[in-house]
């Protein structure tokens, strides 16, 4: 299956649906590594003009794993597509008056750096608004801004600690953790996407622009606190006997997990007294439908250690696809388990000029009037910057920028 691409140019695909919602707006990318390119992707997914700031020697994503091309990991060439890569050093005052300019063109500039270096560069929000009135700047560090750890270094590691992350999965597991993926920086690129895109309707109605704030330990631990908070929320706490306030019972569970049939595994996830009732009895279960463990909803999150555990013994009894027969006639919640390779393997295909066929990651929201996600590849480092400092009228390029 090829990719749904948007451009007769060859550097780019082969068709031209709609250009999508965003479309017009022009976002400065001055993020780095996953969580700001992640959050610039979407933005350029739904139609944005993003202009990709990077140093010559490229931002850390390029290389983040193996790839097809010296500049494109497998990472990249789906993290840095629908941008154009504008190579500056931003430690020259050239570099930075190029930035600057850029900006005034922009809608949008998305920001990671530390506060102190933005403001040491002058690419801060007051700098920046006072170039482009009506900008909208979203500024995404580890720690809020009022904090004496403002300035603090922070990388999803150091986030995750910090936010409850691995104090839950030490309540799981019975020692402090960090959860297998980059979770914060993830959780916080889509904070700042849609935060973005609030902001631009608030311009749209008022004209407004303004400063847009995404602190990653306060947005991850909202994350986590949205269901982890429980009985803790209230004031004075409120606790089962013998657990502490906060945290969900159920999600905390060391038996919440996957239980292997017959021949592979499933999740079965009954959600109802009714669903737990069915199951059972058709385990065979002496009064299924009459134990006090599921008798309400209530009942059923109490017991669910219990629960788990008894769903474990029986799920060998039956094959994978019987089961999944079972739970779509009795309506109980079920998946097959996929691996991170059937994930890849139902990806479509496309092809870029410089790296050859590639799957494409889907973007995360459809939109019906713009069915594709990819208007441009992935590019190469500063391949863009003569487009880019020609509309913005910028008389002179470094010798070592590309493009």
């Amino acid at each position: 299956m090829e990719a749904n691409v948007l451009s007769d140019d060859p550097q780019v695909g082969p068709r031209e649906p709609a250009a999508g919602p965003l479309h017009g707006i022009r976002v400065l990318d001055l993020t780095r590594v996953i969580m700001g390119p992640l959050a610039t992707q979407i933005l350029g997914d739904q139609g944005a003009d993003v202009l990709m700031v990077e140093a010559h020697d490229g931002d850390t994503n390029r290389v983040m794993g193996p790839g097809p091309h010296p500049e494109l990991s497998g990472i990249a060439l789906n993290l840095l597509r629908n941008k154009r890569s504008v190579g500056l050093d931003l430690k020259t005052p050239e570099g930075v008056l190029a930035a600057q300019r850029l900006a005034a063109t922009c809608d949008v500039v998305v920001a990671t750096m530390r506060p102190a270096a933005l403001e040491r560069l002058r690419l801060d929000y007051s700098t920046l608004s006072a170039l482009r009135p009506g900008l909208i700047y979203c500024q995404a560090q580890g720690f809020p801004l009022d904090t004496a750890r403002a300035n603090d270094p922070a990388y999803d590691d150091i986030i995750q600690a910090a936010s409850g992350v691995s104090d839950m999965m030490e309540r799981v597991w019975g020692q402090p953790a960090l959860l297998p993926t980059i979770f914060t920086d993830k959780v916080c690129g889509l904070v700042i996407a849609q935060a973005v895109t609030a902001a631009l309707v608030h311009r749209e109605r008022t004209g407004e622009g303004q400063h847009v704030e995404v602190s990653m330990q306060e947005a991850t631990a909202a994350f986590m606190l949205a269901e982890h908070g429980s009985g803790g929320i209230a004031e004075p706490p409120i606790a089962y006997p013998g657990e502490p306030a906060a945290g969900y019972p159920r999600v905390l569970s060391a038996e919440r997990r996957p239980h292997k049939t017959k021949d592979g595994q499933i999740h079965l996830f009954p959600y109802l007294p009714k669903h737990y009732a069915a199951m059972f009895a058709a385990a065979g279960v002496p009064d299924a439908d009459r134990d006090p463990r599921y008798a309400d909803r209530r009942a059923a999150l109490r017991n669910s250690d219990a629960l788990y555990r008894d769903i474990r013994a029986i799920a060998p009894a039956r094959t994978t696809d019987e089961w999944l027969e079972f739970c779509a006639t009795t309506g109980i919640p079920a998946t097959r388990v996929a691996t991170l390779q059937n994930l890849l393997d139902d990806l479509p295909l496309a092809t870029h000029p410089a790296s050859g066929s590639y799957r494409v990651i889907p973007q995360m929201a459809r939109f019906s009037r713009t069915p594709g996600a990819l208007r441009r590849h992935a590019p190469l480092i500063g391949e863009h910057t003569r487009d880019t400092f020609e509309e913005a009228e910028i008389p002179t390029l470094r010798p070592e920028a590309r493009g």
